[in-house]
Parts: C-alpha cells; structure tokens; sequence
C-alpha cells in the first residue's frame, strides 16, 4: 500500500490554516473554535480528495464523474452548521462572523483538497487580517 503523501499534507494544511482562524474565534470566546474550525477544514479538504479520486476512478469503468458535486454539498451542508452558531440576543444578532469563519475554513479545505494552496495561503490570510483589525476599528 502506497502513502499518499501529497493528501496528507493537503491536511495537514487545511488544519493548521483552520487552526489559524479557529483560535481567534476561541480567544474571543464564540461558539466555534479551533476544533470545529480544523474538523471543518479537514473533511472539506478530505471530500474534495475524495470527490477527485472518484472522478478518476468512474473513468476507468467509461462512466463521467463530476468532482463538483460532492464540494457542492459541502457548501450548502456547512450552512446548517453555520446556522447553528447564530443566535439573536434581544435587538442583537451574534455568531454571523463566527458562521462565515466555519463557510470560510469549509471553502479553504476544498481549495486546499483541489490543490490550490497559493490561493488557499492568500485567503487565509485576508481572513485572519479582517478577524483581527475588524475588532479595532469597530471599537473607535
């Protein structure tokens, strides 16, 4: 049995840039941290690895996989998830920075499985940049 390398480090990624954004949702004490965050990373990564290993896969018995469908579900199923760490607290609304964190680390693991780790890095980044200088700019 052959190791595949290059997937284990497309994990290895994807939970250490969710582990990023995870632990500025933990510090700020919200609702999901650095475990949700990595899981979330992680499986994202881990279906769209799968979805392109099953697209090559149907080739070989002449069938058209669409790797697409697969990533497609996570996008809709991260919403429910997303939905779950909102909460409207008399005239307030919390938990949507914290629900588009989850979105957010949900798309980078899919982009990190597909192989686009440049991109991936960038928008992590200017993730982790908005988490940070959000909060200071909305305190003046």
């Amino acid at each position: 049995m052959l190791i595949d390398w290059i997937s284990i480090f497309k994990l290895l990624l994807s939970a250490l840039i969710a582990a990023v954004i995870g632990y500025d949702r933990e510090k700020s004490n919200k609702a999901a941290g650095i475990r949700t965050n990595v899981i979330v990373s992680i499986i994202s990564c881990l279906i769209m690895i799968l979805s392109l290993e099953v697209s090559q896969d149907s080739l070989k018995f002449g069938l058209n996989g669409d790797p697409a469908r697969l990533a497609a579900q996570v996008i809709s199923g991260i919403g429910f998830l997303g939905a779950g760490t909102i909460i409207k607290h008399k005239d307030k609304i919390e938990g949507l920075t914290t629900a588009a964190s989850l979105w957010g680390v949900a798309g980078l693991g899919l982009a990190i499985g597909y192989g686009l780790y440049d991109i991936s890095i960038a928008a992590s980044l200017v993730i982790v940049f908005s988490l940070k200088i959000s909060p200071s700019i909305k305190n003046k």
